[in-house]
Parts: structure tokens; C-alpha cells; sequence
């Protein structure tokens, strides 16, 4: 039984960076059930070193910071006669090149920067690609377990993504002057990423981030990857506007025994 009903819809994976991205996660994910997955990700250079991973697939080049890129990549689809079943928005970026500063001490270009390329750009693309969205279509972005959380460790992108997180409700409004379109996020807890692990301290945050789970087990990708393919499909019709957390029950044991016997301990 195809519980998930995604066979024979086309879904428009962004960000796949290399086989331990969430966005390849997903995809494959898609792929398993059934689903068409074309691939979308930021440019030449990066296409070429998909090359073996993504072979047999189609792969478009989009740097979301160009919009001239995105409606390139919209007015291809609509050429080839593309219904969009689905758009994973798996997109972030920080220019964390001098370190971890303050927050007070934030670049305004920096900060700019990440507010297009991993905000804006979920605007961008459902906007270009709205006319290609099938009146029941699903849109899924990744973003983080808390917003509210001051994590030093990750600089200033949760605000940023406090703003992806905002923007979906403002979308499934938009969009629902004439579709059923949906926009969710996928919250999710610390992964074990390639781009993650680039973040300076992120390692360190990740292996307490296993002690505060209740399991002792990190999220895994795929966990995140099972979440978004439901939200992707018919069967998650009534959840629009939202961010479903994976953290593995991150949240609600901080004041685990034995991790405040060690922060206790002279």
C-alpha cells in the first residue's frame, strides 16, 4: 500500500550538497516511494561534483541570491511542462569566515547575506514557481529546533531562521487566495552534516546535544528526512503554516540528573 501517495508526483529537491546533505536524505526518501525528484542546486562546479552521486538524475544550477537564476530555472520547468508536486527548500548559508562573534558584533553584510540566501529565498522560489505548483502541492523548508535559543555556537543564524519560520505562514495565506498549496518546516534538531560541522563549536554542541536527549542518541538525518516526506504528501493535507520539531526530546530534558551532577561539579 502506498501509504504516503507521492508515486508519480514530481518533487523539486534544493541543496543538495553532497550523499550526508539533508536535502539527498530527502530525495532519496522521495525516490524510495515512488515520487519523480528533480534536483536543483547552486551551481556548476557543484553539479559536476554530483556528477556519480546524482547520476541518472536531472539536475538544474540555481544560486538562489540571483534571482535572474531562479526564474531561469522556473521558465525551464514550465517550458518542459512541469507540475510541481512538491519544493524541499534545503538552503542555508552563513559567512562564518572570521569566526564567531557576539551577536552585538554581527556584520550588517553578513547578516544581509544569510537573510537572502536562507530566508528570502524560500519567498523567491515558491513565488517563481507558483504558476507550476499543483493545487494541492507541498512546500517543506528545513529549520532549527528553537529559534529562542541563544546557542553562541551558531552565531546569528537563528534569528534567520526564526524569519524562514515566520515567512510560511505568510505564504500559505498568500497562496491561498486561489490553491491548497502548504508550507511547513521540518525543525530540526543537531545533525551530523557536512555543512554543520564547518560551523565553529558545532561539534562540541552536537555531543552534549546526545547527552540531553533522553535516548542518548543524536537526531538522525533520516528521522528528519521521514518528517519531511510526510509533509510533503497528501496524508499530512491538514498541517500547513507549521514547524514540526524533531529533536528526539531535546527540549524537555535540559535538567537531565546526571548533566547537571557534572555542570555541579567543583
Amino acid at each position: 500500500m502506498d501509504f504516503l501517495a507521492l508515486a508519480g508526483r514530481t518533487v523539486l529537491v534544493m541543496g543538495v550538497a553532497n550523499k550526508k546533505s539533508v536535502a539527498y536524505a530527502i530525495a532519496q526518501l522521495l525516490e524510495s516511494t515512488g515520487a519523480e525528484v528533480i534536483y536543483a542546486v547552486r551551481s556548476e562546479a557543484r553539479r559536476e561534483s554530483l556528477t556519480r552521486l546524482l547520476a541518472g538524475r536531472r539536475v538544474l544550477v540555481c544560486d538562489v541570491a540571483d534571482q535572474g537564476q531562479i526564474d531561469a530555472m522556473a521558465d525551464q520547468l514550465r517550458q518542459d511542462g512541469v507540475e510541481l508536486g512538491g519544493l524541499v527548500h534545503s538552503i542555508a548559508f552563513a559567512d562564518y569566515s572570521e569566526g564567531i562573534r557576539p551577536f552585538h558584533q554581527t556584520g550588517r553584510s553578513q547578516f544581509l547575506q544569510a537573510v537572502d540566501i536562507s530566508a528570502y529565498s524560500l519567498i523567491a522560489v515558491s513565488g517563481a514557481l507558483k504558476e507550476l505548483f499543483s493545487s494541492d502541492a507541498s512546500v517543506v523548508t528545513i529549520g532549527i529546533s528553537t529559534t529562542r535559543m541563544a546557542s553562541e555556537s551558531y552565531g546569528y543564524m537563528a534569528p534567520i531562521k526564526a524569519a524562514l519560520e515566520s515567512s510560511l505562514a505568510f505564504l500559505t495565506k498568500s497562496f491561498s487566495k486561489d490553491s491548497e498549496v502548504r508550507f511547513n518546516a521540518v525543525a530540526a534538531g543537531l545533525l551530523k552534516t557536512s555543512a554543520s560541522a564547518g560551523i565553529p563549536g558545532y561539534v562540541d554542541s552536537y555531543l552534549y546535544a546526545e547527552r540531553v536527549i533522553p535516548r542518548k542518541r543524536a537526531v538522525a538525518t533520516a528521522e528528519v528526512a521521514a518528517t519531511a516526506a510526510f509533509l510533503l504528501s497528501p496524508r499530512s493535507s491538514g498541517i500547513t503554516a507549521q514547524s514540526i520539531v524533531v529533536d528526539a526530546g531535546m527540549s524537555i530534558n535540559y535538567f537531565d540528573h546526571d548533566v547537571i551532577a557534572d555542570a555541579m561539579r567543583p
